[in-house]
C-alpha cells in the first residue's frame, strides 16, 4: 500500500513539474473570451485576433458563452485560475465582468477588450471613436444636402456610443443655420428595423409633399434600412438616407441605389490588429497608455 501511495505522489510530482514546464516554455498562453461568436462582426474580430496571435507562436483558446454573460463570468474565473498570461474580451460590456477584471489584475493578468468598452483595471479596449463616426457622416450628409434643407434624426440616446454620434450630428447642426431639423424620433430596441419603418411611414404622412423631406440621418444601420424601405414603399426616391456601421444588408442597398446612399464602416479588423499590438508591448515589458484605442472608420457610398 505505502508502495502505492509513493508511487501516486510520484506521478503528482512529475505532473506538476510538467505543467511547470509547459507553463514556462515561453509561449504565451491568451484566451478570447465573448458570448456572441455567433455575431458576424464579433467572429471576424476574434478569428483575425487569432490568427495574428498565433502567427507570433501564442497559443490562443477562443470561449464562446453563446449569449450567457454569467457563464462568461464562470469560464472567465476559470481561465485567471489557469494563469494564462492574457484575456480578451471581445463584443462585451466590460461592467458586466468587473469582478473577474479585478480579480485578473490582482492575479496580474492583463485584460484586453475589443469594442467592448474600457474600464479601470482593463489594460485596453480598441474600438470606434464614435463621436468622430458621427460627425464624419453627418458631414457627409450635409454636404450632400448641399447644407441646406431639411432632416430628420432617428436616434436612440441611451446605448452610449450612439449617445455619441448623435452629439456629433447636433454639434455640426449648430453649425448649419440652413439645415432645420424636423423631428427627432427615438428607435425601440430590438426590433428597430420594423420600428423605424413605421416611424418613417407616420413622418411621410406628415410630410406629404416632394423635397418637403430632404435626409434622414439614422445613428446606425438598423434605422437606416428601415427607412429606406418605408420610402421606396411611398415612392419618395428624392430623400437621401445615411447610417453607421457598414451592415452587409445596408451596403447591398446603398450598392443596388437605393435612397439609402452612405454607411460608416467601423474598421473591425482594424481593432483586433490593435489588441494585438498592445498585448505585444504588455509581453515584452513594455508601458502602454491605458484606455480606448481608436481604429479609423471608414465612408461606404
Amino acid at each position: 500500500m505505502k508502495k502505492i501511495v509513493a508511487v501516486v505522489l510520484v506521478v503528482i510530482i512529475l505532473l506538476s513539474f510538467a505543467a511547470c514546464e509547459a507553463k514556462d516554455d515561453g509561449v504565451k498562453e491568451v484566451s478570447i473570451m465573448t458570448p456572441y461568436l455567433s455575431s458576424v462582426t464579433t467572429n471576424k474580430m476574434a478569428e483575425s485576433m487569432k490568427a495574428d496571435m498565433e502567427a507570433k507562436g501564442w497559443s490562443v483558446t477562443i470561449v464562446d458563452t453563446k449569449g450567457d454573460v454569467a457563464t462568461l463570468a464562470s469560464r472567465m474565473e476559470d481561465v485567471i485560475s489557469a494563469k494564462v498570461d492574457a484575456i480578451v474580451i471581445v463584443s462585451t460590456d466590460a461592467n458586466l465582468v468587473e469582478t473577474q477584471i479585478s480579480r485578473a489584475s490582482e492575479a496580474g493578468i492583463p485584460v484586453f477588450g475589443c469594442d467592448s468598452g474600457y474600464i479601470e483595471g482593463m489594460y485596453a479596449n480598441a474600438t470606434s471613436d464614435n463621436y468622430a463616426m458621427g460627425e464624419l457622416i453627418a458631414g457627409y450628409l450635409f454636404d450632400k444636402m448641399g447644407n441646406e434643407g431639411s432632416v430628420i434624426a432617428l436616434t436612440h440616446r441611451p446605448h452610449p456610443g450612439v449617445l455619441k454620434r448623435c452629439e456629433a450630428f447636433d454639434d455640426l447642426l449648430a453649425e448649419n443655420p440652413d439645415i432645420s431639423l424636423i423631428t427627432e424620433q427615438h428607435v425601440d430596441v430590438p426590433g428597430p428595423i420594423e420600428n423605424s419603418r413605421q416611424i418613417m411611414e407616420n413622418l411621410i404622412l406628415a410630410n406629404p409633399d416632394k423635397d418637403s423631406i430632404t435626409a434622414v440621418w439614422c445613428a446606425w444601420d438598423e434605422p437606416a434600412i428601415g427607412v429606406s424601405q418605408a420610402l421606396a414603399d411611398a415612392g419618395r426616391d428624392e430623400v437621401l438616407v445615411v447610417g453607421v456601421d457598414g451592415n452587409s444588408q445596408a451596403v447591398e442597398m446603398i450598392q443596388n441605389g437605393s435612397t439609402l446612399i452612405a454607411t460608416v464602416e467601423q474598421n473591425f479588423a482594424g481593432m483586433a490588429a490593435i489588441v494585438v499590438e498592445e498585448m505585444e508591448k504588455v509581453f515584452n515589458g513594455e508601458e502602454i497608455e491605458k484606455g480606448d484605442k481608436y481604429a479609423p472608420a471608414t465612408i461606404i457610398d
